[in-house]
C-alpha cells in the first residue's frame, strides 16, 4: 500500500498522466495517481477508465518516415507503457495504429490499478499539491483546478475549442454503395482496412451546401465565460481539428482537398477515383462500430442525422455516438515551462500532455513519459533529460517552450519542427520522401547517442 506521503503525485489519469505514473513507478517511486472521473465527469468522456480516448481511436501513422511514426518509434525506444497497451489492442487501419478504444483503456486501467507502486485515487484535485507533482489534467481540466493554475501562474490560460467525429453502427452502412479499400492499396485486410463512401461532384456540392447552413449546438455557459471573445462573436478553434462546417465555409472544395480527398482510392464498381470520399475506420475490436474519419462537428444531433445521411452509403446509418465540440485548455507554456517539462518557477512541479500545448495522442503519451522519467531523475538527484532538438520529442518540447506567446497554438508532431538537414536534397515528390527518411534516420541515431551518454 502506498503511504499517505508518496514520492510523487500525478494529477490526471488520461494518456499523459497514465504514462507518467507508470514511468515514475517503474523507477521505484511511490506514486499517487489522482483521477476525478467517474465521480466528476467531463463534457467529453463517457467512462471512468484511465487513458480513455475521447476523439478518434487512431494514434496516427505508424510509418517510420512520417512524423507520427517517428515519435512512436522514439517512445518505443524509451519504453512507453501505453504503446505496449496500444499494440496489444490494435485494430486493422492500414498504415495507421488504431486501437479498440474500450479494450485499450481497460488494459491501461487494470495495469495501473494493480501496480504495486501506484495508488489510484478517484478524487478531484482542486489545488496544486506542494510536493513533487506532475499535472497532466489535460484539456478538460476542471474549473477549480483551472482557477488554481491561473492564480498560481499569475496569468490567464489560453482556450480553444475541439471537436470529435460521430460513430455509426457497421450493419447500417450500405455496402452496395460503399466499398472497402485503403489508400494506394495499403492495408492488412485483403479488402482494405477502411470503408469508403464515394461521392460524385453533384453529391459533394449538395452535401457542402447543406453543411454550411446547418444548425449548430450553442456553446455552454461555462465555455462562454472562459473563452474570452466568444461573446463578441470571435471563436477560437484549433486549426488541426476544425469542425467540418467551419472548414466548409473557408472554401467550397476545402473538404474535397482535406478530410474527404479521394487520393489513392479507386471505386471497384467503375474503376475510377471518386470526386470526394468519406472514409470510415473501425472503432472497436468487435468491428461493429466505425467512425467518420476527419468529420468532426458541432452540428446539432438532428442535423448530424439529416446531413450525414446524405453521404452515399450512409442513407440509413444508425449512430452509436454523435459528434460534439468541447472546450480544451492549454497553458502559455513558453512563459512557464522548460524543455524538461519542469516549470520555470518551481523545480518540483512538472506538466505533461495536451495542457502543455502538445496536440495528438502520441504527443500526450510522449510528454507524459518524459515528465515521469524526469520526475524520477529529479527525486534521485540526477540531471533531467532535455532531448536533442533533432528528435521529434525534443523538437516538440522545444517548440512549446520557445514559441512566441503571441500566436502560440497547440502543435502535433511534424517534420517541420526539426532543424534543417546538413544534406542537400533535390526538390520534388521523391525528394520530400527522401528528406523525411533522412530526418527520421538522424532523429533515431541522435536519440540512441543521447541515451548512451545519459
Amino acid at each position: 500500500m502506498i503511504s499517505k506521503n508518496p514520492d510523487l503525485i500525478v494529477v490526471g489519469g488520461g494518456l499523459a498522466g497514465s504514462e507518467a505514473a507508470f514511468q515514475a513507478a517503474s523507477r521505484g517511486l511511490e506514486v499517487c495517481l489522482y483521477e476525478m472521473r467517474p465521480k466528476v465527469q467531463t463534457g467529453a468522456h463517457v467512462s471512468g477508465d484511465l487513458g480513455e480516448l475521447v476523439c478518434s481511436n487512431s494514434l496516427g501513422s505508424d510509418l517510420p518516415d512520417r512524423a507520427q511514426g517517428l515519435l512512436k518509434n522514439e517512445i518505443r525506444t524509451l519504453g512507453s507503457f501505453l504503446m505496449q497497451c496500444a499494440e496489444k489492442t490494435a485494430l486493422p487501419a492500414g498504415d495507421a495504429l488504431a486501437v479498440d478504444r474500450i479494450g485499450f483503456s481497460r488494459l491501461v486501467t487494470q495495469t495501473l490499478e494493480n501496480h504495486p507502486h501506484i495508488r489510484v485515487i478517484r478524487e478531484e484535485v482542486k489545488k496544486i499539491p506542494s510536493g513533487l507533482t506532475i499535472i497532466g489534467s489535460g484539456p478538460l481540466t476542471s474549473p477549480s483546478l483551472s482557477a488554481a493554475l491561473q492564480e498560481n501562474n499569475g496569468q490567464d490560460h489560453l482556450f480553444f475549442f475541439d471537436a470529435i467525429a460521430p460513430v455509426v453502427i457497421r450493419q447500417s452502412i450500405n455496402m452496395q454503395v460503399a466499398f472497402r479499400a485503403s489508400r494506394y492499396e495499403r492495408g492488412e485486410c485483403d479488402e482494405g482496412d477502411y470503408i469508403n463512401c464515394p461521392m460524385t461532384r453533384d453529391e459533394y456540392d449538395a452535401f457542402v451546401d447543406t453543411l454550411i447552413g446547418a444548425g449548430r449546438i450553442p456553446l455552454r455557459e461555462f465555455e462562454l465565460d472562459l473563452e474570452g471573445g466568444v461573446k463578441a462573436g470571435v471563436q477560437k478553434f484549433f486549426e488541426g481539428c476544425l469542425p467540418i462546417e467551419i472548414l466548409a465555409k473557408r472554401g467550397h472544395d476545402a473538404l474535397a482537398y482535406g478530410p474527404m480527398r479521394p487520393s489513392g482510392l479507386i471505386d471497384p464498381r467503375n474503376g475510377k477515383s471518386p470526386y470526394a470520399v468519406v472514409q470510415l475506420r473501425q472503432d472497436n475490436l468487435a468491428g461493429d462500430l466505425y467512425n467518420l474519419v476527419g468529420l468532426q462537428t458541432n452540428m446539432t444531433f438532428l442535423e448530424q442525422k439529416r446531413i450525414f445521411r446524405m453521404i452515399p452509403g450512409l442513407d440509413t446509418a444508425e449512430f452509436a455516438r454523435f459528434g460534439q465540440m468541447h472546450r480544451n485548455t492549454f497553458l502559455y507554456s513558453p512563459s512557464l515551462l522548460r524543455p524538461s517539462l519542469q516549470t520555470l518557477y518551481r523545480d518540483n512541479l512538472f506538466f505533461a500532455g495536451q495542457i502543455t500545448g502538445v496536440e495528438g495522442y502520441i504527443g500526450n503519451i510522449a510528454t507524459g513519459l518524459l515528465a515521469g522519467i524526469n520526475a524520477a531523475r529529479y527525486l534521485n538527484g540526477e540531471p533531467l533529460w532535455v532531448l536533442p532538438k533533432t528528435t521529434m520529442l525534443g523538437a516538440l518540447c522545444h517548440y512549446i517552450t520557445h514559441a512566441s506567446p503571441a500566436d502560440f497554438q497547440p502543435m502535433k508532431a511534424n517534420l517541420g519542427l526539426l532543424p534543417p538537414l546538413d544534406e542537400v536534397v533535390e526538390k520534388g515528390r521523391l525528394a520530400r520522401r527522401q528528406r523525411a527518411f533522412l530526418f527520421c534516420e538522424r532523429a533515431n541515431k541522435d536519440l540512441v547517442d543521447y541515451l548512451s551518454k545519459s
